[in-house]
């Protein structure tokens, strides 16, 4: 009897403990849920909101010096800001060493000279002996440079058969003389030549070519130029024969220019198809000087647009020579990787079209608007100091470019 008594209490009191059960569990649930939303709540309160153009901004303004104008840093860059902080920390901190070895005399260490179409060899090399970014100490430094000038080479009259060997047995001398090129296989190393045939006298040293950073005046797809590791050098026919022109838009009457050699099949088809149009003026060779002094030097002042056809080679000096005299270059040459690149939006300040475009030149150039040529006009003016050289160099000129284009890619080593 007990026994069943005991048994029917516990089975009256078994769904009284669930509820109590449930009930503690509903609560608790309760409690973590108000908890959550709490927190939720305290830590999605509204605060202070910085973009990244704001906190980069703010740091640009101490790393710019004070009294450098904000408008020179226009939409002419791909990225105005990060440029100028970018920029401001490489002359800070970037250094190079250049290996001693070699005769001055010879191919080595000092330019050939400071001008013609291939000065900017010539200044790069003086350069960067007068810069900031020199250190003596290797352990200090973020590149090296080799400095052998297969432009001295050509001056001489080496065929480019020695070149070769010569380029070849100074690489292999310094790899085998110092520790520097094996940590990285050459990948912190470069070498600079603007005459196409420097480019061909590498090939030699396949590592070279294939690890080294190669700047050079002929950066062609076709050929095995790397963008993303390869440097882009202008090439600069200096000194100018006339000052820099520019804000003089009402003395542009002609649609458009164009007077060389046709050594490019480009050139060729360019002169044949336009050399007897109203509104183009282009040339079938060069103007002689017979005509008169500097006439083709003063062409670049009366044209909207200059034509830059490639040559030999997928460059030109022509397009230097555009940007300097206030002319809007019109780049006409297939896989031409141009000169700062990475850094210029080179569609702000210039027309870029394929060789294919050259029938349709006349419409393309008279289907931009007044407001377009303006603007574009007004950049060339902006980017002019980025394709000059001096000595010494000046902040913001074309060998600063080429060492701020260095610094960018001196990040992509890993030792």
């Amino acid at each position: 009897m007990l026994t069943t008594f005991g048994k029917q209490t516990q089975q009256q009191s078994s769904p009284s403990s669930l509820i109590s059960i449930r009930g503690s569990l509903l609560f608790l649930a309760i409690l973590t849920l108000l908890s959550f939303t709490y927190l939720s709540l305290k830590y999605s309160a509204p605060t202070p909101q910085y973009s990244v153009a704001t906190l980069v901004d703010a740091e640009v303004k101490h790393a710019v010096p004070e009294g450098e104008k904000e408008e020179e840093f226009s939409d002419i860059y791909h990225s105005p800001h990060v440029f100028k902080l970018n920029y401001a920390e490489m002359e800070k901190k970037f250094k190079v060493y250049i290996y001693p070895d070699g005769d001055p005399n010879t191919f080595y260490q000092t330019p050939r000279k400071l001008t013609g179409k291939y000065s900017s060899e010539g200044y790069f090399f003086q350069n960067i002996r007068e810069s900031r970014f020199r250190t003596d100490d290797p352990d200090q430094a973020h590149l090296f440079f080799i400095p052998i000038s297969c432009h001295k080479m050509r001056g001489k009259g080496t065929s480019y058969e020695n070149m070769t060997i010569i380029v070849q047995n100074y690489v292999e001398g310094l790899i085998s003389k110092y520790p520097y090129w094996n940590r990285t296989l050459g990948t912190d190393h470069f070498f600079v030549t603007c005459h196409d045939v420097g480019v061909r006298a590498t090939e030699g040293l396949p590592l070279l070519v294939k690890n080294s950073i190669r700047a050079v005046c002929s950066p062609s797809y076709d050929v095995g130029f790397v963008p993303h590791k390869d440097v882009a050098l202008p090439q600069v026919l200096q000194p100018f024969a006339l000052p820099a022109g520019g804000n003089d838009i009402e003395n542009r009457t002609n649609l458009g220019f164009w007077a060389g050699h046709r050594n490019s099949k480009i050139r060729v088809i360019l002169a044949r198809v336009w050399e007897n149009d109203t509104e183009l003026d282009i040339s079938n060779n060069r103007i002689s000087r017979a005509v008169g002094p500097l006439v083709y030097q003063k062409r670049f002042y009366k044209n909207k647009f200059c034509i830059c056809p490639g040559g030999s080679q997928v460059n030109s000096a022509r397009i230097t020579d555009s940007i300097h005299y206030g002319c809007i270059p019109v780049i006409l040459s297939n896989y031409y990787d141009l000169p700062f690149n990475d850094i210029l939006d080179w569609s702000k300040f210039s027309v870029i079209l394929k060789e294919g475009d050259v029938y349709q030149l006349k419409k393309i150039l008279k289907n931009i608007s007044y407001e377009d040529f303006v603007a574009l006009h007004k950049n060339v003016v902006k980017v002019q100091r980025h394709f000059q050289w001096n000595t010494p160099p000046i902040s913001y000129d074309a060998f600063h470019m080429v060492m701020y284009d260095l610094w960018l890619r001196h990040h992509t080593v890993r030792y």
